[in-house]
């Protein structure tokens, strides 16, 4: 019920504040197991996407922003966890196969599981390389990809930190991608580039934005 309610309330606004312009959501399919992967600009790009999809979206995010103190933490754990954030330790020597795991259990119960492929956001507002746990995800589940771009979420929240403010939101979804092709084929190495690089095309088509061919984090640590 409260999930159901928060959602309500932060439609509303959301629709009254910045009347977001989403194409192609039809295109989500109404049940079974699926994986939204898109660009990652702005902190809020998560909220934006559970709003605009009518089933629930899962994805993941640091456990710090579950394990806050007092008050003001209890109410950011419940926010969070309420619009479907599942609190994983990334930061560890384990967190990239914590999450993926994460991600396996979301899918295996038929449910929407929102990733970016970029593994962190934009330091520039360009696109980055993907990584390839987007690839064993799909594969390991057989899920669709549904490539999606944010588009103006980083002026709603600049540099990810802030009051948002009000500016234009577009949230773009495309067909969907099957990669049934490549069934028992997600330890090639070869395969996940290639599977990885389809996927990433299809969100640099979606979004407009220039294609950079390494790692955002190589290029925030540059």
């Amino acid at each position: 019920m409260s999930r159901s309610v928060l959602k309500a309330i932060l439609l509303v606004l959301m629709r009254v504040l910045y009347r977001p312009v989403v194409e192609g959501v039809e295109r989500i399919p109404g049940e079974g197991p699926v994986i939204l992967a898109g660009n990652h600009v702005t902190f809020i790009d998560s909220l934006f996407l559970s709003l605009v999809v009518r089933r629930q979206v899962y994805f993941i995010g640091k456990d710090e922003y579950v394990t806050g103190k007092g008050f003001k933490g209890r109410l950011m754990a419940w926010f969070f966890t309420t619009c479907g954030m599942i609190p994983v330790d990334r930061d560890g020597g384990h967190g990239g196969v914590a999450a993926l795991m994460t991600g396996r259990r979301v899918l295996d119960r038929g449910r929407i599981f929102g990733i970016y492929p970029e593994g962190t956001r934009s330091p520039d507002g360009r696109l980055y390389r993907g990584r390839t746990g987007i690839a064993r995800l799909a594969l390991m589940t057989g899920a669709p990809v549904v490539p999606f771009a944010m588009i103006g979420t980083d002026k709603v929240q600049p540099g990810g930190t802030g009051m948002p403010r009000i500016a234009p939101v577009t949230v773009r979804f495309g067909e969907p991608l099957d990669f049934a092709r490549y069934e028992g084929m997600d330890r090639d190495r070869y395969v996940l580039r290639a599977v990885t690089d389809e996927v990433m095309s299809r969100v640099m088509h979606l979004s407009g934005q220039e294609y950079v061919d390494i790692y955002a984090t190589k290029a925030k640590a540059a």
